[in-house]
């Protein structure tokens, strides 16, 4: 197969770095130039971008998964990256065609399902979790830097010189998928013919939600699952945007409180969920982390300054460790041939809420009439009472609005959890899924397990 080496779980990671790393450099630019073209409305356009892009994503990952099954991954992982990555160029160019570019990409922005396919197809069962777990970290890590350097980059030779970096990175990772990447998937594995059909339970991105229903333990973690990562889907959509022109937030301090945060979040899954699973349990662990999220929340939606923002960053850090405890909870409580529905139901949910939570915080902002207009005043002479009458009225209301709902829904989660019980056989409960298991996912398909794992900063495989 064309590639350098055989096929390894470096030339993934690798893929996922130079991808999230060019986007990491553009996060102080996309927040001015998003202030700039929308300086009306700023918050519920990118809620509406990012929620299109999201949906659009959820409605797409599945067929992308059952096409790569016949055509191979290495054309895909081409695909995703491109179409990705297009819209980086035109930041400078056209911002009104940067934005649209960005909603519409969603229907390919699925690199993730596709590189976490590439790692199924040449890993055993067993080393999966470890491999996943390398590919979420390399996630993150590329995210810890490269704001910071974007951000020193364009305050010492301007944003154009962070956009032409960004868009050469792009283009490396694409080169490297080009010429270094070998196909994963073997003949053998594929459909005699390209012709092969695609069964619509195959690219049907509701189908997983269909089934969750049928087991009461199941309905319990996935009600959880969708009302704790709603709100935090809205948070990563607009927080950033939030510190940046709500808060007062500079640049560089952005990209500080990005890598901060990636750092105490890494942290927190490794080292500190591994104590916690030990001494207090799984289900304990999961309340835990909804309680930190809880407060969290709060915290940004009460705080009007600053030093509110860090302190409630840690516990943001700490709130993380709920994702990796509930996919621990359903891989203990599955059978093996279980794993792929569970997982792929708890995926579906979180694809779903990739889509609303960006949109839903954005019109909360609007109701709330959270606007920026104020804020580019502050040069005129009576630009400091300006700026003093929009923090009054700022404290005079609730600062986020959104982040209070958020609290409120993660606590409806936290309510929901306590009725899980700690330790559950799903099999004596979902007899009739194995039926669907056969239908779902191709039959040549060897990554049905580890395919249905979302990958994101606070969704490691424990």
């Amino acid at each position: 197969p064309q590639g350098i080496g055989s096929p390894s779980v470096y030339h993934a990671v690798i893929v996922i770095f130079l991808e999230f790393f060019a986007w990491g450099l553009l996060t102080a630019p996309t927040l001015v130039v998003l202030h700039e073209t929308f300086p009306k409305h700023t918050f519920l356009m990118n809620g509406l971008i990012q929620g299109v892009k999201g949906l659009l994503s959820f409605l797409s990952a599945p067929l992308i998964g059952a096409l790569s099954d016949v055509w191979g991954r290495k054309s895909f992982l081409l695909l995703t990256v491109f179409f990705t990555c297009a819209p980086i160029p035109l930041m400078k160019i056209s911002p009104w065609w940067y934005f649209a570019v960005i909603s519409v990409s969603g229907v390919f922005a699925v690199t993730f399902s596709v590189v976490f396919a590439y790692v199924a197809d040449i890993t055993q069962e067993h080393e999966r979790s470890m491999a996943y777990g390398l590919v979420s970290a390399t996630f993150a890590a590329s995210l810890v830097t490269s704001p910071a350097i974007g951000a020193y980059l364009g305050r010492a030779y301007g944003d154009s010189l962070v956009v032409v970096l960004a868009t050469a990175i792009a283009l490396l990772d694409i080169c490297f998928i080009l010429v270094a990447v070998p196909e994963s998937l073997p003949e053998k594995m594929r459909p005699a013919s390209w012709g092969a059909p695609i069964s619509w339970e195959q690219a049907d991105p509701f189908a997983s939600l269909k089934k969750v229903g049928q087991d009461s333990i199941v309905l319990l973690i996935c009600i959880t699952v969708f009302l704790s990562y709603l709100p935090e889907a809205g948070q990563y959509s607009s927080f950033f945007l939030y510190l940046r022109q709500i808060m007062g937030f500079s640049s560089e301090s952005v990209a500080a409180f990005i890598a901060v945060l990636g750092i105490l979040s890494i942290i927190a899954q490794t080292v500190v969920l591994s104590l916690l699973m030990r001494s207090i349990g799984n289900k304990n662990t999961i309340l835990l982390g909804l309680g930190f999220q809880i407060l969290q929340l709060a915290w940004y939606g009460f705080g009007s300054e600053p030093w509110m923002m860090w302190a409630a960053g840690a516990v943001a850090a700490m709130s993380s460790i709920t994702f990796p405890a509930v996919s621990a909870l359903v891989s203990r409580t599955a059978d093996a041939d279980q794993q792929g529905v569970v997982q792929g139901m708890i995926t579906g949910i979180r694809g779903l809420c990739n889509g609303l939570g960006p949109a839903l915080y954005g019109f909360i902002f609007y109701i709330f009439h959270v606007e920026l207009n104020e804020l580019p005043m502050p040069e005129s002479s009576s630009g400091g009472t300006v700026v003093a009458q929009y923090h009054l009225q700022q404290n005079s209301i609730i600062p986020g609005p959104p982040f209070l709902f958020g609290a409120c829904s993660v606590l409806l989660a936290l309510l929901v959890a306590l009725f899980i019980p700690e330790h559950t056989n799903l099999n004596v409960r979902s007899s009739n899924w194995k039926k669907h298991c056969g239908s779902h996912g191709h039959p040549h398909s060897p990554q049905a397990p580890g395919e249905a794992k979302e990958p994101l900063l606070q969704d490691t495989n424990v």
